[in-house]
């Protein structure tokens, strides 16, 4: 890696004990030498997009405040559950207000999925979903290596809220080394 990458990382939860953020807040200490991983601002405070909201008020400071640092991040990493099969409400809401923005913080931006589920599946429907919203984004989505942490309530650490599982926290390392290495193809 030939210069620092400063990773953005963005939680599809909203709970403040979710597996997903207990995960992402994992990544710091598995990121390979010369990659920064800070949080975005949080997205429980963007209002319900609205388009009359928008004509009347303009874009939120909340909206504006996330598509800051998206456009000034080398890369994004969403991690986050799967509800219902699909994106949780407040994440698509993020990106719904996003995507209205004329400069697309997104476009051309590399991003990768990493989700966490308690289920056996880790959620797997939910990154397939997630993906075709980022193509309306104009997002560069990494697609392998996948991370699904299935079973994550035997993985992480509820009470360090930590990723502890081994085996899992080689496949995240390994994730995150192949995203420095996107990240230097395709972004910074």
């Amino acid at each position: 890696m030939s210069k620092d990458l400063n990773i953005l990382t963005i939680c599809g939860s909203l709970r403040a004990g979710s597996l997903n953020r207990m995960l992402m807040n994992s990544l710091p200490e598995m990121a390979p030498d010369g990659m920064t991983i800070t949080e975005a601002p949080g997205i429980g405070d963007i209002p319900l997009f609205n388009g009359d909201v928008l004509t009347a008020d303009g874009i939120p400071a909340s909206v504006t405040a996330l598509a800051d640092a998206v456009a000034a991040a080398d890369g994004v990493i969403i991690v986050t559950p799967e509800y219902n099969f699909s994106v949780p409400g407040g994440l698509k809401n993020a990106l719904d207000w996003v995507s209205r923005l004329p400069d697309q913080p997104f476009a051309g931006k590399p991003v990768a999925i990493q989700t966490a589920s308690p289920g056996p599946l880790g959620g797997a429907r939910v990154q397939y979903h997630l993906r075709q919203v980022m193509v309306f984004l104009d997002a560069m989505v990494m697609n392998k290596p996948e991370i699904f942490v299935g079973l994550a309530g035997q993985r992480i650490d509820a009470d360090t809220g930590r990723l502890t599982d081994e085996a899992s926290r080689k496949f995240v390392t390994d994730h995150l080394a192949a995203f420095a290495t996107y990240v230097g193809r395709y972004g910074a």
